[in-house]
């Protein structure tokens, strides 16, 4: 799985424009797949049979896009103005590479020589930065990078330290890694296998997908926000690396299905694998649109804590990650088992 991931991670495909992303995964799961859907969103849903059939529609969901940039315009000496895609905080960009189709940028600020004392005290705005792209004048700018097209960050993915892995859009590419793995090995239970599109700018395409397949059950499976760093104490750090598979009971977007949270966390005790939750209430999932989807959908969720979330160098414990995948497939063959009354 992890080398699925790194793969994964490699791949350009912000909001709305996940089509590498959703290219590479069809491609891996095809040998595999009993059928395979594209909406016109550009949602992904695949159809593999499980070693048993339980009658009713079991959902597997995660979403395949990240954050990212859009040209907004030019400078006259030929520098790129943007705006994000998805939540970034403009901090964690200064400096930074980025990459719009081949072509390479750094994003750039005014030179610190050059601030009054106000504006090195404050928080720098989007206006304020652009990217440079080594164009000679705004008309080689425009053709290099047309106005709208979308850029993500220019970030390799690698190990270090201690079972440490640090790349761009591990949110959520890890939970797309940890889907393909399971539809690979056959589920336990007949699963639908959702990659969805536009998470990140309002849960778009889960909310299409969830219409269109009605499950009786979902899990959804995600990268979140962990703050596990010095001088951040207690709640304020809602999960950290290391300490196992986040199970959440509540974030910004929803309050998962109770027996859906107490069933993985008894999976998660059975089976020895590490868990935590979310000790502040924070972020949201697609699990936000899942659950309020026709008549109401069972839905739960499991996530990898990430630091650095929605920034160039997220990082994210490879423990983490296998526990996520080992507490998802316990859940289908607790499901196989019969026990799929929620």
């Amino acid at each position: 799985m992890i080398e699925l991931l790194k793969q994964l991670c490699s791949l350009p495909g912000p909001s709305g424009y996940e089509d590498a992303v959703r290219d590479y995964i069809r491609a891996q799961a095809e040998p595999y797949a009993d059928e395979i859907r594209e909406d016109s969103i550009g949602n992904l849903m695949i159809f593999r049979k499980g070693r048993r059939q339980i009658g009713k529609t079991v959902m597997l969901a995660a979403h395949m896009d990240e954050v990212g940039l859009i040209c907004k315009g030019y400078t006259e000496d030929g520098c790129i103005k943007f705006g994000f895609v998805g939540g970034v905080d403009p901090r964690v960009v200064i400096g930074r590479r980025v990459l719009f189709g081949e072509v390479r940028g750094v994003v750039g600020i005014k030179a610190v020589h050059l601030t009054t004392r106000a504006e090195r005290q404050t928080m720098p705005k989007t206006s304020s930065l652009y990217i440079d792209i080594g164009a000679s004048d705004k008309a080689s700018a425009k053709k290099k990078v047309p106005l709208g097209a979308y850029g993500v960050f220019d970030s390799d993915c690698v190990p270090f330290g201690d079972g440490l892995l640090k790349a761009k859009a591990i949110d959520d590419r890890v939970g797309c890694a940890a889907m393909l793995t399971l539809l690979q090995e056959q589920p336990a239970v007949d699963t639908w296998f959702v990659f969805s599109v536009q998470e990140e700018v309002g849960l778009r395409g889960a909310r299409c997908a969830a219409f269109a397949l009605n499950p009786d059950i979902c899990l959804v499976l995600e990268g979140t926000t962990a703050a596990d760093l010095a001088e951040v104490d207690g709640a304020k750090q809602v999960c950290g690396l290391r300490r196992g598979v986040v199970i959440p009971f509540m974030d910004r977007s929803t309050v998962y299905h109770q027996k859906m949270f107490e069933t993985l966390r008894m999976l998660a005790e059975q089976n020895g694998i590490a868990w935590q939750t979310k000790h502040r209430v924070a972020g949201g999932t697609d699990a936000g649109r899942i659950h309020l989807t026709r008549e109401g959908i069972v839905t739960g969720g499991l996530a990898v804590p990430v630091r650095y979330i929605h920034s160039p160098s997220s990082v994210a414990a490879i423990e983490d990650v296998n526990g996520m995948l080992k507490l998802a497939r316990h859940f289908l063959d607790y499901l196989g088992e019969g026990h799929d009354e929620f």
